[in-house]
């Protein structure tokens, strides 16, 4: 009876299961789902323990965050963020085992999981690990946190730039079939996610390595999360871990761990020295030590890595700093050959490459990317190297040949017009390349037929003859070859083929010979020569007819535009549109201005012809290039004003009403930019038409903006702008549901619970600041954050001070609704941008210090409080102005040198006040256990009474000789109290510099 009652409760899904198990046919297991491990603890574990496990650990990761991060729908029928309750933390806690389980290898890891759902994984590694909320990483002293909390530091921080070195590597564009179209928009969804969580990785890369840096002082061991250890977590989660020892986890050694953080490292490094050439330097020392350490550790299980490729960034790095000596035994071909490049002996290069023809010891590879960087060279500007790359070209062509591979493009190219030097160099080249122990058979055939081809490929008749005349030709064909040869050139007629005169014209370009598809390809992705990639174009859609706009998952056009590129009807054209404009865009990206500006003219002249929607969206886009370009000389410290013409343009855009043409809000966005940065606060607030205001969110911004800053003069006449501009920002930092405040609410994650009513994302909102640099439009903002930021916190005590916050409200309507660490973020984020561009303001100086002083960061605080000070008194030669260094600051520096028992520098800095604090000069000095020089800093008071207190308290204790350099001290002449008072306030102020500037030494 139990047995019906029980079979009569089973899902239906559990029903198939017994079915499928009694059923007499044999069948293959099914697979089981992730609700089960819910309903069975130890379920996990003996799934994992199989040899095949089906679903796979990163199938398990998946489908746990999957059902973990699935909104709800609330009785409105309103989509709502997920539920933080029990059977979600279990869900994400269960994906946490399984990580675990892979001893966190992120080599599986990012292969089998997205980088949004890898983000999600590490960023609940974070919250389990207690990581403080709110506080950067880079802040975090990793020697005294857990163990297992530094690790999950590292690991994201690991993580985090290994994503962005994957992220800048091609890769293919997968083709969506029939059936798959209907995910289009799924695909795109997360494509925006990962672009998101990029930006934001790339925006904190320098505080990732700066962490992993920091990681490599730690000489101790590290001890990372087991399924144990997280099971200690979630079988009590009110005490969220508190369980745990210093040991607790998996033991991973700092060798291994230094060598796998080596690894990353020299890899971002090495990323980043295309555009930074000191980087590669780093990036050697880097993979010095990896290979160290891998020759040091005899079996390195925690160490994941790929030997070759390591082998590869070594001789890369090598060859890129010149650390490689050709006399050396030891040293490999290729760095002969890269020493010589340094060392700009081309001739040696070439005879390099052609006695390798004979022994064939150089990659082909390698031979092609050594004149790649001779014609990058060329392009650059560096003079005589055109017949070096010639002559290579000519040494890679017979090498080619010899191994019957396909010519390459750029030797066809040299075909068509070559030189008789030129032919000439091509028969020494082909004589010396067989000169080897007894060259094959087929080696033999092979330059046969090269040099047959060179016969009939040259169009001038005596190079032609030239060639059938040579010994090498004699030899390698047979006399019936050499007699249709022959005749084929006595017919040939003499007429210069027109492909080979000069292109007057970007259309006039003809398609030269048929080669290898993938090298096309290859020279398709390089090029930035608009008439290149039009005859490579024309080339490729002869032999293949398919989008070639899809070769490589880097080109990528905005979504704006997509649909009106690809509806152009001949192959051809919207490809030559696709890419030209996609690489357009990239060099803009990496401040190529020149290269985007040649590659967009090119478009805009195509698309004049056929498209007048197109033709604008090409004008918006040059436009966008050049305030790009205008911007990018500012932030180099040009002080130049955009010319009339520019800031009309912009105007124009902003006024532009034409329709059916894509706009992409980021042009509004920059414009809005640009037009506040040059203070064209008139035109913002009087000019733009009100329908552009409501329309675009950045407009609207910029003219609140741009109206608060034009009546900042006169705080109550600017309370009525300042007032909307704080609604606005208030709304962005809203959340838009009211559930427990939980560690989430980290910078990775901080767009999950936000509101969808604010104008502009969070994530968007301050993208966009960091696009201004006007001092005047930052200072506004940041005393807008600090303002909120001082409302949400509603701690009076330690208030961050800004200027110009009688402007804005003292009180919020609705103040569960503010999202309190998006705030404290937000303000933290702002103003360390501003003191990027200024970091000699004064006011900022001061916002930042009490940033730092209302987290109980001290020492940073009492640094930029003193840097405050340094800046506007040439560095303490001048009284610090007493608007700068009010008693509320003294009493903050104060504060901060007693919390890092600096007793002495308390006593001191009590005199600055208006009002001596004897009281508190007196507590500090009776401490004993004072961490700071003590009595060398007695020559800086100039208090009477402090000195004769600290004499009193030295004879007390019997510490004669502190004793003896307080009556020293009181003994000068200059602190007689008979003395005037003009002297006595000059001595002071002469102690007050000198103290100030042994601060600033002791704290910068």
């Amino acid at each position: 009876m139990k047995e019906n009652i029980y079979t009569g409760r089973m899902s239906a899904e559990a029903a198939d299961r017994v079915a499928a198990v009694t059923s007499s046919r044999p069948s293959t297991p099914l697979q089981v789902s992730w609700f089960e491990f819910l309903l069975d603890g130890s379920l996990l574990e003996k799934h994992l323990q199989k040899t095949n496990p089906d679903p796979t650990p990163v199938q398990l990761i998946i489908q746990f965050l999957e059902q973990a991060s699935k909104p709800c729908v609330n009785e409105q029928n309103q989509v709502q963020p997920p539920v933080d309750n029990r059977r979600n933390r279990t869900l994400k806690l269960l994906a946490l085992k399984v990580a675990a389980h892979m001893k966190w290898d992120l080599d599986s890891l990012e292969k089998g999981l997205t980088i949004p759902v890898l983000n999600m994984l590490l960023n609940e590694l974070l919250c389990v690990s207690k990581v403080p909320a709110g506080v950067k990483h880079v802040d975090l002293d990793l020697s005294t946190l857990p163990p297992t909390t530094a690790m999950a530091v590292i690991i994201y921080n690991r993580w985090a730039i290994r994503t962005i070195v994957l992220s800048s590597f091609p890769e293919k564009q997968t083709k969506p079939g029939p059936h798959q179209m209907n995910m289009l928009s799924v695909v795109q969804q997360e494509k925006e996610m990962t672009e998101n969580i990029l930006a934001v990785l790339k925006e904190q890369a320098a505080d990732s390595v700066s962490v992993l840096e920091g990681a490599l002082r730690l000489k101790k061991d590290f001890y990372v999360h087991t399924p144990r250890t997280l099971d200690l977590l979630g079988s009590d989660a009110a005490a969220n871990g508190e369980t745990e020892s210093s040991t607790a986890g998996l033991r991973i050694s700092a060798d291994e761990l230094h060598c796998q953080v080596h690894y990353d490292l020299g890899a971002i490094f090495f990323q980043r020295g295309c555009t930074d050439q000191p980087a590669y330097e780093k990036a050697r020392d880097h993979f010095r030590m990896t290979k160290e350490l891998l020759k040091k550790l005899d079996a390195a299980v925690h160490v994941h890595l790929d030997e070759r490729r390591l082998a590869g960034y070594w001789n890369a790095c090598k060859a890129l700093t010149g650390d490689c000596d050709p006399a050396n035994p030891h040293t490999t071909r290729y760095d002969r050959i890269n020493s010589l490049i340094r060392a700009q002996d081309y001739q040696a290069v070439v005879e390099a490459f052609i006695r390798d023809n004979a022994s064939r010891s150089l990659p082909s590879h390698f031979r092609r990317s050594v004149l790649r960087e001779l014609l990058y060279r060329v392009q650059q500007g560096e003079s005589g190297l055109d017949g070096v790359c010639h002559e290579l070209c000519v040494c890679n062509a017979v090498r080619d040949a010899l191994e019957g591979e396909v010519l390459s493009v750029r030797f066809q190219q040299l075909l068509l017009k070559p030189s008789k030097r030129i032919v000439d160099f091509m028969l020494e080249v082909c004589t010396r390349s067989l000169d080897g122990d007894r060259p094959s058979e087929t080696s033999r055939a092979n330059m046969a037929a090269f040099l047959k081809t060179l016969c009939q490929n040259l169009e001038d008749l005596s190079l032609a003859f030239a060639v059938t005349s040579h010994k090498l030709f004699l030899e390698l064909l047979r006399d019936e070859d050499r007699k249709v040869l022959m005749e084929q050139l006595r017919k040939r007629s003499a007429t210069v083929n027109l492909s080979a005169k000069p292109l007057p014209s970007f259309y006039d370009i003809p398609a030269s010979a048929s080669v290898n598809v993938g090298q096309l390809e290859q020279q398709l992705i390089l090029s930035l020569d608009p008439r290149r990639i039009r005859q490579i174009l024309i080339e490729l859609h002869g032999m293949a007819e398919r989008p070639f706009w899809r070769v490589n998952g880097k080109w990528e056009v905005p979504p704006d535009y997509i649909n009106v590129v690809l509806a152009i009807k001949d192959n051809l054209t919207r490809d030559l549109v696709y890419i030209l404009m996609a690489k357009g865009l990239h060099c803009i990206s990496i401040k190529d201005f020149g290269h985007a500006r040649h590659l967009f003219s090119a478009c805009l002249e195509l698309v004049t012809e056929f498209s007048p929607k197109l033709r604008q969206v090409m004008l918006n886009e040059t436009l966008l290039l050049d305030v790009h370009a205008h911007e990018a000389m500012a932030a180099e410290g040009s002080k130049e004003r955009p010319p009339p013409d520019l800031v009309s343009r912009v105007r124009g855009y902003l006024e532009m009403r034409i329709h059916d043409v894509p706009l992409r809000q980021v042009i509004g966005e920059e414009c809005v930019a640009f037009m506040l940065n040059w203070r064209e606060n008139d035109y913002l607030t009087l000019q733009v038409p009100p329908s552009l205001v409501m329309n675009n969110p950045y407009i609207k911004l910029g003219q609140l903006l741009a109206s608060t800053c034009k009546e900042l003069p006169g705080p109550k006449e600017s309370r009525r702008t300042a007032k909307e501009l704080w609604e606005v920002v208030v709304q962005i930092c809203s959340v838009s549901v009211q559930h427990k405040r939980s560690s989430d609410g980290r910078l990775g994650l901080i767009r999950q619970r936000e509101s969808s009513l604010g104008i502009l994302q969070r994530s968007k909102f301050i993208t966009f600041i960091k696009k201004l640099r006007e001092p005047l439009v930052l200072t506004t903002l940041i005393s807008l954050f600090v303002r909120l930021h001082s409302i949400v916190r509603d701690d009076i005590v330690n208030e961050v001070t800004a200027e110009h916050l009688s402007i804005w409200p003292s009180s919020l309507p609705n103040i569960q609704a503010v999202d309190v660490e998006a705030v404290a973020v937000t303000v933290k984020e702002l103003v360390s941008y501003a003191l990027t561009l200024n970091p000699n303001n004064q006011s900022w100086l001061v916002t930042q210090a009490d940033i730092y002083f209302v987290t109980n960061q001290y020492s940073a605080a009492l640094s930029f409080y003193l840097q405050a000070g340094a800046v506007c008194s040439d560095f303490f030669t001048k009284p610090v102005p007493p608007d700068v260094y009010t008693d509320q600051v003294l009493k903050r520096m104060i504060k901060c040198c007693s919390m890092m028992n600096c007793h002495t520098q308390v006593a001191v800095l009590c005199q600055f006040l208006r009002e001596v604090d004897y009281m508190t000069a007196f507590k500090a000095l009776q401490e004993q256990n004072s961490h700071d020089a003590m009595d060398s800093f007695y020559d800086y008071i100039w208090d009477v009474t402090i000195l004769e207190y600290l004499t009193h308290i030295h004879h007390k204790r019997g510490e004669m000789e502190k004793r003896q350099i307080a009556v020293k001290a009181i003994g000068q002449t200059e602190l007689n109290s008979s003395n005037p008072e003009e002297v006595l306030q000059l001595a002071a102020q002469k102690r007050k510099k000198r103290f100030l500037q042994t601060m600033a030494r002791l704290y910068f």
